[in-house]
């Protein structure tokens, strides 16, 4: 399948927990132990095992820092895996959010290609109560999910789950540009 694919690439409004992707993205805080918005809505759909899983990486590594990611099970939900990433609290633009948000994406990506993901659903990282601008955010997540499947055959499909119709125009007009 080539990077132009329209299949590759897709927007999609709704419940991210929903999803029968392979792997979902959950915009998790450095702790991974949950939390509100979209984190508190995977945990909850998907049990204790994404918890527990959380824990055991938690005291192997001592949490997740901004911009990166990993992975666990998908407990009880329809994919089979949740990448767990930590996008940047916005402060501005000055601080390199822009930056560490793109992270978020490349290190999640690159877990896709690590594991085989055949197909990966993203939510707006950081646009909930980190205050990331939604605009600029599915600028940042649309500019770097394109690089990513220019070179890369995994995973084979990625869609962006939005919440409500603005964001669903802010990602259409991202991928119109």
């Amino acid at each position: 399948m080539s990077a132009s694919s329209p299949t590759r690439l897709r927007v999609e409004q709704g419940d991210i927990t929903k999803l029968a992707t392979t792997a979902i993205v959950n915009a998790a805080n450095s702790s991974l132990l949950g939390g509100g918005g979209v984190d508190g809505a995977i945990h909850r759909a998907g049990g204790p095992q994404i918890l527990e899983e959380c824990r055991q990486i938690r005291a192997r590594q001592g949490g997740c820092k901004t911009g990166e990611a990993v992975i666990t099970t998908g407990g009880r939900l329809p994919a089979r895996y949740v990448i767990h990433t930590v996008g940047p609290v916005w402060n501005g633009g000055h601080k390199g959010e822009g930056e560490l948000l793109a992270s978020c994406y490349r290190n999640s990506l690159r877990l896709a290609l690590e594991n085989k993901l055949a197909s990966v659903a993203f939510p707006g990282i950081s646009t909930g109560i980190y205050g990331y601008p939604k605009a600029e955010a599915a600028a940042i997540a649309v500019r770097e999910v394109r690089q990513w499947l220019a070179t890369h055959e995994w995973p084979q499909a990625v869609v962006f789950v939005v919440f409500d119709e603005e964001n669903r125009r802010q990602y259409e007009q991202a991928l119109a540009g």
